[in-house]
């Protein structure tokens, strides 16, 4: 085998690679496996395009329903890697767009701006958090319609070099769906992001301590796991992988605190029992 049989057959390998990184996620199999498939069948619309077969009406356009911090931009990100490798997109970048990046202060303002940062998605992926913003109800002159109008007929002349993200609440997305009728008929693609089990809650918060090169004694490690066990996932302000990050910085305050007070003579790497939060003490989630 030679150095271009090679490089052929790694550039193969690729898109396995990258959905390898999917499967590195924590928890989400039910997401992971719809990824799986639309990246699947998005390739195999490449393959029959390139043989000659009749074209399928295949959309990469997808939405995301699920609270904050459940891996929507992460997978968003894997998704334009994996079909820049199947040859679906030219460069597979994402750009992240919110309502204060696409609505305009004045009429005629929102086009040109929603314009402006399509351009800098073009050949990549537009991820749109909190997308029913655009829509928001009672309000028939919000300039939020012109951006989706401009959307519409920007993801219709650039198919193949232009893919679409939506994301936001299951209840707040059906919406803005609705709120336009060329909308809904652009994104057949629906996955919903759920809210983490304890058990995941507490494998992230393992890792996001790993990475800073810190660990849990044995008693911390009870303590964290039935500190998420305590978590009401439907109280208010509950976010997921955010979530998560609170609480890490607070057991790094508490695990700071203890060495100040013990003049140095604490191990900064280990969290004790006394570092994680009692069931109760952290207010919001």
């Amino acid at each position: 085998m030679d150095q271009t049989d090679r490089a052929k057959q790694k550039d193969a390998e690729a898109p396995a690679e990258i959905l390898g990184d999917l499967d590195g996620l924590i928890g989400m199999d039910e997401v992971k496996a719809q990824v799986r498939k639309t990246v699947n069948l998005i390739e195999l619309g490449k393959v029959r395009e390139r043989a000659g077969l009749p074209h399928l009406d295949l959309t990469p356009h997808l939405v995301f329903t699920g609270k904050s911090g459940t891996g929507k931009t992460t997978v968003a990100r894997i998704i334009g890697r994996a079909y820049k490798e199947i040859g679906f997109l030219k460069s597979g970048h994402m750009i992240e767009a919110h309502r204060g990046h696409l609505v305009g202060e004045y009429i005629g303002h929102s086009a040109p701006k929603t314009k402006a940062v399509i351009e800098k998605a073009m050949d990549g992926v537009l991820f749109i958090d909190e997308a029913y913003s655009l829509a928001p109800p009672n309000i028939p002159n919000d300039f939020g319609k012109d951006v989706i109008a401009t959307l519409i007929t920007e993801m219709e002349e650039n198919r193949g070099r232009l893919v679409v993200i939506v994301a936001g609440h299951k209840d707040e997305m059906d919406h803005f769906l609705d709120s336009n009728p060329g909308l809904k008929s652009r994104f057949k693609t629906f996955i919903d992001f759920k809210d983490y089990s304890p058990t995941d809650l507490l494998k992230i918060l393992v890792h996001m301590a790993a990475e800073a090169g810190n660990r849990f004694s044995a008693d911390a490690m009870t303590a964290t796991l039935l500190l998420m066990e305590s978590i009401d996932t439907g109280q208010k302000g509950f976010g997921n992988g955010r979530t998560v990050r609170n609480i890490f910085e607070e057991c790094l305050g508490r695990l700071a605190t203890r060495f100040a007070t013990s003049r140095g003579k604490v191990d900064v790497t280990m969290f004790e029992r006394d570092d994680i939060p009692k069931v109760g003490e952290m207010k919001f989630f």
